[in-house]
């Protein structure tokens, strides 16, 4: 029996692999007995920030590649976004409820997969550790100790409104460069009603962080008011861009922020990229400012959370095993990677290397010509500033082509073979 603490998407997959080559699971999780702030549902792989699992391109876009090699080697959560997905444009955007229901429907329903709902306060000495970004409490206590390490940053989400609170005369329905369905609200700005919802945004009033929260604040998760504090054209030229967006009379706005549907029936609307630790009163006058949201009513406020991350370069090999302990595993946000989609696959990858321990086999660590390979290897390597990392090219193996397009086609060739490498590995060493 092989156990895996921690049913989110990095656990949820690490068992549902581990299931599917033929192992008996016990998977340990906290919910209903015990949430953490951040959680609302008692259902597995709960997502508590966006719906978005991000771009669905596997020839143009390093996640949407990582997508594709998660498809190759059955990704349970790959399954449960295509039958739950909202219409997003070229990103894979989920309804969370049925998202997290299908999940675990699936596991509870496995036949080799043991559910135990458990708080566990101490490290085992085998399995898999996946417990995410919000481990806290003893076990939190317990893998400092084993590592002599404080595990901690923290990041922000968005506040969602509904749909038809949102002012149709004052915003727009259109993709950037009208790629997709048109399946983003957008919400423009002239250059006055810009620049006094920055100079508001920047005066609210903030719930007070400790020093260690603002200086360990991931880039990725960066909550809005500190984007604008930057520069009062920081946000033009990110979260509010107008480029390649323009209204119904061909005009390009001077600022837009853009709304994403949160539930299938698009009944709800996130704030694309306004992660925000403002004040739950604030966030309401601030954001009614923007035209279309002026009589918004918000279902859901954004707030701050922790996330913890093990110093993974001193602690994991890339087989996402402990150095100083190669029967016990880590997966998901707690080994450095950043990002749901992220998060699941290193859940595969250790769910693959914990079964191949366990019959006594060797352990498999793609190449850094796969974007699933080139994550664990990130992890894995010493790094003296080591800050969580997502799906990019940058972390990929070079490959020389001029013509970019072409190059990103010839990554994706290279990144499916390596996984069907991997894949037919796996099959011959018995998995």
């Amino acid at each position: 029996m092989i156990e895996v603490i921690g049913a989110g998407l990095a656990g949820s997959e690490a068992a549902w692999m581990l299931a599917r080559l033929g192992a008996e699971v016990t998977l340990v999780e906290q919910k209903p007995l015990r949430r953490s702030p951040a959680h609302r549902s008692d259902d597995f792989c709960e997502l508590v920030c966006s719906n978005s699992l991000k771009s669905d391109d596997a020839e143009g876009n390093a996640c949407g590649l990582l997508k594709a090699e998660m498809r190759r080697l059955g990704s349970l959560t790959m399954e449960a976004a295509i039958e739950t997905r909202v219409p997003a444009g070229g990103a894979l955007a989920v309804d969370r409820e049925r998202f997290s229901a299908y999940v675990t429907e699936k596991l509870r329903h496995h036949p080799r997969i043991h559910i135990v709902c458990e708080e566990r306060r101490e490290l085992p000495a085998a399995g898999i550790v996946a417990t995410g970004p919000l481990t806290d409490g003893a076990l939190y206590e317990a893998i400092g100790r084993a590592f002599g390490q404080e595990l901690h940053f923290y990041d922000a989400t968005a506040p969602v409104v509904t749909a038809e609170s949102v002012d149709p005369e004052q915003a727009f329905t259109a993709d950037r460069y009208g790629r997709g369905t048109g399946d983003y609200i957008n919400c423009p700005m002239n250059k006055e009603e810009y620049e006094l919802f920055v100079s508001e945004l920047l005066a609210a009033e903030k719930v007070t962080l400790k020093d260690f929260e603002k200086r360990e604040i991931f880039e990725g998760c960066m909550p809005v008011e500190v984007m604008a504090s930057r520069g009062k054209d920081s946000l033009r030229f990110g979260t509010f861009k107008p480029v390649g967006l323009e209204d119904g009379g061909g005009r390009r706005p001077y600022a837009v922020l853009q709304l994403r549907r949160e539930n299938r029936e698009g009944t709800l609307l996130g704030l694309v990229g306004c992660q925000t630790n403002l004040k739950f009163g604030e966030q309401k006058r601030v954001f009614s400012l923007i035209p279309a949201l002026r009589h918004a009513e918000f279902v859901r406020y954004g707030v701050m959370h922790r996330n913890t991350f093990l110093d993974s370069p001193k602690t994991l090999a890339a087989d996402l095993s402990v150095r100083t302990n190669k029967d016990l595993f880590f997966a998901g946000q707690i080994t450095g990677v950043e990002g749901y989609v992220e998060s699941a696959a290193s859940g595969m990858l250790a769910g693959i290397n914990c079964f191949l321990r366990s019959r006594g086999k060797e352990t498999v660590i793609p190449e850094d010509t796969c974007v699933m390979g080139a994550l664990a290897r990130y992890v894995a390597t010493e790094n003296a500033h080591f800050q969580p990392m997502n799906a990019n090219y940058g972390i990929l193996r070079g490959l020389d082509c001029r013509d970019k397009k072409e190059k990103k086609r010839r990554m994706a060739e290279r990144a499916l073979a390596e996984i069907d490498r991997v894949a037919a590995l796996l099959c011959r060493q018995g998995g």
